[in-house]
């Protein structure tokens, strides 16, 4: 069963060849909620992958390249009770506006998309899609930058100078500021990959809490981690986990995520293919499991997976976006 039809998507496509203009007044006109709920915990569903290239998941390198698939998956996640919103570029926030699955959802435009990934300046990761006048103009409740730290590349400084800029500009409109940090290196082949480390984990949220004028708004996005307390502890700041490409080892992220959630600043999740694409298959049951795991207290019976969907062996060492 499919969340989106066929017709419907075919009807999105024509409303943007015939009709552009719908796309903003839909995005303007849903109906809007407080950041928070009673828990004080988020589900955000993480779609903004596709805007720096990157389009594999598991084995396949394509899989995330078709928009049909991908905004379906994204239907089916938002129509999920307990999910509270997306983070993506413009084009999906406006497809997802305009297919009406925005209403009472929190709305998070991805900002420094200019990254490519593969690409030799791969960290270089300048603005290239929402600007801060672009969230408020458009009723988006915050937006995402994505500083990764890698002592050797000197396109860092200039991506904090950035997102510093970013973070101050959100505060002084009062909207949400998320801020992904993420220690990076380059491996044997000059590529950049995840720095798994727990020092410098704890060192990239030290310096994440510490971006802008204000942090009075600002949630950091940070992979889960086996010391999590140690992590937690670096900030007082709200935190929210991500998931990355986690192959057949669904089982062991939904357990980091468990006991990421034990610490009192670590509010909820963040997670892209880990939800979008899993590797039974199955979307509705993962949406309803990080759901049930994220509001455990405000969620009906119906969303308990099944006994067998627990068991999975470990997921790829490299937690990435």
């Amino acid at each position: 069963m499919t969340a989106l039809s066929r017709r419907r998507y075919g009807e999105l496509i024509e409303a943007r060849l015939r009709r552009p203009a719908a796309l903003r007044q839909a995005l303007l006109a849903r109906r809007r909620r407080e950041l928070l709920g009673p828990d004080g915990r988020l589900l955000i569903i993480a779609a903004d992958h596709t805007a720096r290239g990157k389009l594999a998941v598991g084995g396949d390198p394509l899989i995330a390249a078709d928009r049909y698939t991908l905004l379906d998956r994204l239907v089916c996640g938002l129509t999920t009770p307990g999910v509270d919103g997306v983070l993506a570029s413009a084009d999906i926030i406006e497809d997802l506006a305009w297919l009406g699955v925005l209403e009472d959802r929190l709305a998070l435009g991805t900002m420094n998309r200019g990254g490519i990934v593969g690409a030799r300046w791969e960290l270089d990761d300048r603005m290239t899609a929402y600007d801060v006048d672009g969230i408020g103009a458009y009723g988006l409740d915050g937006g995402k930058v994505l500083v990764r730290f890698d002592d050797a590349d000197p396109a860092v400084p200039r991506t904090l100078e950035s997102a510093a800029s970013v973070v101050s500009s959100l505060a002084a409109r009062s909207l949400m500021a998320v801020v992904e940090v993420l220690p990076y290196r380059r491996d044997e082949h000059g590529k950049a990959v995840l720095d798994p480390s727990h020092d410098r984990l704890v060192q990239a949220v030290a310096v994440g809490s510490g971006l802008g004028s204000s942090s009075a708004h600002t949630w950091l996005k940070i992979p889960a981690s086996p010391r999590m307390a140690g992590v937690a502890g670096a900030t007082t700041l709200p935190i929210l986990m991500l998931g990355g490409d986690p192959g057949s080892g669904v089982g062991q992220v939904f357990d980091d995520w468990a006991t990421g959630l034990r610490e009192p600043n670590v509010r909820g999740l963040i997670p892209g293919r880990t939800l979008l694409y899993p590797h039974d298959g199955d979307v509705p049951l993962v949406m309803r499991r990080a759901a049930l795991l994220v509001h455990p207290d405000s969620q009906p019976d119906s969303l308990l997976p099944p006994p067998d969907s627990q068991a999975d062996p470990h997921p790829d060492p490299e937690v990435s976006r």
